[in-house]
């Protein structure tokens, strides 16, 4: 069933076009026949409640008037509001489940002059209300559906993920294979075209360290043993491994955690030994040195010492340079994420919204996170030289930079497909915390270990789309679509924090990948003034000139399909 052309899909006023059509193009395999007065249900969705004369507050609507009333429709993957009929276009508004942070009462039957009903806080900071009429239990059985819903005992609980069974002609689960990434890099378990990487199995078991990947790329030179020592000085076992190697000029990126030095600066004389390898893979550097990019600001990374943490010296490590560059941690991004609510919902002029975002420092960490990335790819670019990249535990601020610098060195990374890759590489295989910093399966909406890394990491990206519109194969709507099943929770995808939790959970075999959705029907997410011959390397040079990326902030619309 296609949706009717007339209906408009309720977005904040600020949301272009692209997003108001963007959610027309499904399958139709991911299609069921509705039931009587509910939408048109994905294969595996069920309708749970019903509810009538629910009135939505338009948090940019500022007169009570505009305020709509209409039916809401729970179902075991998301919330739909559909305005009653009127003289306009009906209006309609959908909200997968997982992108619910938390579901809060507001008002009383009694006492009802501020309303009676209750609001929804989503993961992206957006705040969403529905008032009910002013009767004895009215707002119950749908708030208690919801709170049934957001809050699972687990993530194999109520995540739809689990229960999508839709067809697609793609697998996205063979986009990316470890092995086959590395040997288009030149790196395989016999060495390579150069001989200098080596693909390693030694965390094969995930016995050295559970949260990166099984199949690693490790200097020739370092063995087993050589492994063991460096896992036991570097926070959480995450030893120095290969992202990026270039085979021509052997320039390389290799990502890790924060030496274990403490306040009795402690040395390890096989993590020095493994540094030198990896500079000893570089024979083409014009400087014979390895950067080593420490993401946190300086001082963070001093008061990480009396917990048993630090950063690396040049009286320890030979032939390197450390840089600091200033990245604030997960509780700064997290608090500029609620501040950045304000902008998104509240229904201010244009000076006061400027105000807002300003004092919300979003756009401030974007620009130091883009500065970050350009000066790993200057390095590389400029020096020849090879660069190692760590944060504290080398899950969040390092996979930003890693990828980013890739994006902007190596074009294949700019491909649709390569994109996919570069997503699966540097962020799922290598152990970024999908559950613990958006929350899938939990229930604790201050969580303090909840943080907009990921969601960063798209803002950068089209930050560099807008620079270089002719530069990259995908458009807008591929980052949307990406960002909003970051938190729909309908494909396995963005699951569970590691790839060993994944294996446990088989979610390769239980659920579908997000790639499946995007490569099936893949001219949608293209770029018409894509330029497959263009730049080989980007520099960001307009970083005074960044903007709000209104698109994934201003949608309240992100599902599978319009209602």
């Amino acid at each position: 069933m296609s949706a009717d052309s007339s209906e408009r899909i309720l977005t904040y006023r600020t949301s272009p076009p692209l997003l108001r059509r963007s959610h027309r193009h499904i399958h139709e395999s991911m299609r069921m026949k509705p039931q009587e007065g509910t939408p048109p249900l994905l294969s595996g969705e069920h309708t749970l409640y019903t509810d009538q004369e629910v009135t939505f507050c338009d948090p940019l609507q500022c007169h009570s008037e505009l305020f709509l009333k209409g039916n809401i429709y729970i179902t075991n993957y998301r919330m739909v509001f559909k305005a009653a009929t009127t003289e306009r276009a009906p209006y309609s508004l959908t909200i997968p489940l997982g992108a619910i942070s938390c579901v809060e009462n507001f008002g009383s039957v009694k006492y009802s002059l501020s309303g009676y009903g209750f609001q929804i806080i989503c993961k992206d900071a957006r705040t969403i209300k529905f008032a009910f009429k002013s009767e004895p239990h009215r707002r119950r059985g749908a708030f208690e559906a919801l709170k049934m819903m957001v809050s699972p005992a687990d993530i194999q609980g109520n995540v739809f993920a689990f229960e999508f069974k839709a067809q697609f002609p793609v697998d996205g689960w063979m986009v990316y294979n470890a092995e086959d990434e590395y040997r288009r890099m030149g790196v395989s378990s016999e060495g390579g075209v150069r001989g200098l990487w080596n693909l390693s199995f030694v965390n094969k078991y995930y016995e050295r360290c559970d949260t990166y990947p099984s199949v690693l790329a490790v200097p020739m030179e370092c063995d087993n043993r050589l492994i063991d020592a460096v896992c036991k000085f570097r926070s959480k076992g995450r030893f120095p491994v290969l992202s990026w190697f270039n085979p021509h000029s052997e320039c390389s990126i290799t990502r890790s955690s924060q030496p274990l030095c403490g306040l009795l600066n402690r040395r390890c004389p096989e993590d020095e030994a493994y540094i030198q390898n990896i500079i000893h893979t570089n024979r083409n550097s014009t400087m014979a040195m390895l950067h080593i990019f420490d993401a946190r600001p300086k001082l963070n990374a001093m008061a990480n010492i009396p917990m048993g943490g630090g950063y690396e010296t040049k009286d320890q490590y030979a032939n390197t340079e450390l840089n600091f560059l200033d990245i604030e941690n997960i509780h700064k991004m997290r608090e500029s994420l609620f501040k950045l609510q304000d902008v998104c919902s509240l229904c201010v002029d244009d000076k006061q919204r400027f105000a807002l975002l300003q004092n919300s420092q979003w756009l401030h960490h974007i620009k130091a996170v883009l500065t970050g990335a350009q000066r790993i790819a200057d390095v590389i670019n400029q020096t020849n030289s090879s660069a190692l990249i760590h944060c504290s535990d080398g899950w969040d601020r390092t996979s930003q930079l890693s990828s980013l610098a890739q994006v902007l060195l190596n074009p294949f990374y700019r491909t649709i497909i390569g994109f996919e890759v570069l997503v699966e590489k540097e962020w799922i295989s290598f152990g970024h915390k999908f559950d613990k910093r958006t929350g899938h399966g939990g229930s604790a909406h201050g969580d303090e270990q909840r943080a907009p890394i990921f969601l960063q990491f798209i803002d950068c990206v089209w930050q560099m789309c807008v620079q270089f519109p002719h530069a990259f194969e995908f458009n807008e709507h591929f980052l949307v679509t990406i960002l909003n099943h970051l938190y729909s929770c309908a494909f396995g995808t963005f699951l569970t924090d590691s790839e060993r939790t994944r294996d446990n959970l088989a979610i390769r075999a239980r659920t579908i990948s997000l790639w499946s959705f995007i490569n099936s029907q893949i001219g949608v997410y293209r770029n018409t003034s894509y330029s497959e011959h263009g730049v080989c390397q980007l520099f960001c040079s307009l970083l005074e000139g960044l903007c709000l990326y209104s698109d994934h902030k201003h949608t309240y619309n992100c599902c599978l399909q319009n209602t």
